[in-house]
């Protein structure tokens, strides 16, 4: 009988540090504190409500020195690997990401850390920056993509639906963030999915869906949508 559990073929993938991802509209690189990081706290800084910074764990931070500092203790490390956005059209850094929680020998990496300033939010760029990174990982040997948030954090969780990642569930009370608990919601992607949501991304991201004035002909989310797993026939509860 064939064991349909059994993995054949599967190799160690790579890791991720110290790639740069080109697409059209943007490049991802390495984050470097001389080259990114005052680009990238003139951009944070637009988001005057600090909306951004609800839900991470760390920031808002009070001036470039201290947001300089807290960069200095992240990127030193292997995971998580964080990566610059850099918008294309100026050449400067918008948004940051990351790739965590790295697990080679099963196959499975995270996107996290994601912080996108109100110059990348809900922009063709910033979708470009998720597809890059997805890219890599299926087209490099992973098998399972992971999105995690807050599970207040509800722009987040239909962002990773959109995104082409599947709700699969809630892990109550699973740390603390800013003195408050943290529920945390899971997504993910697998390989198998991979090939259907590249082509949701390549249809949406084409020159052909944008209109003159920027805005798609057709959503992501309406591309997506139909290759999510459902969970009891619901995206989320």
């Amino acid at each position: 009988m064939k064991d349909d559990f059994l993995i054949e073929g599967f190799s160690t993938p790579p890791h991720p540090k110290g790639l740069t991802f080109f697409g059209k509209s943007v490049r991802l690189e390495p984050l470097d504190i001389e080259k990114h990081s005052e680009d990238l706290h003139n951009a944070n800084i637009i988001d005057v409500n600090e909306f951004n910074w609800r839900y991470l764990p760390y920031g808002p931070f009070e001036n470039l020195e201290k947001y300089q500092k807290w960069l200095r203790s992240v990127i030193k490390n292997d995971d998580p690997t964080f990566l610059a956005i850099i918008r294309l059209s100026d050449d400067k850094a918008v948004g940051v990401a990351s790739f965590l929680r790295i697990n080679r020998s099963d196959g499975s990496i995270e996107v996290g850390h994601i912080n996108y300033s109100p110059l990348l939010q809900k922009t063709k760029e910033g979708t470009e920056a998720m597809y890059l990174m997805m890219k890599w990982t299926f087209e490099n040997g992973y098998r399972r993509y992971e999105w995690k948030c807050n599970a207040l954090n509800l722009k987040s969780r239909y962002a990773a639906q959109r995104l082409g990642f599947s709700y699969e569930g809630v892990f109550r009370q699973m740390s603390i963030s800013k003195g408050k608990n943290r529920n945390t919601a899971w997504f993910a992607s697998i390989d198998k999915e991979w090939p259907r949501i590249k082509a949701a991304f390549e249809t949406y991201l084409s020159d052909a869906n944008f209109s003159e004035n920027d805005q798609p002909k057709i959503s992501l989310t309406s591309l997506t949508k139909p290759i999510l797993f459902k969970i009891d026939n619901k995206e989320f509860s």
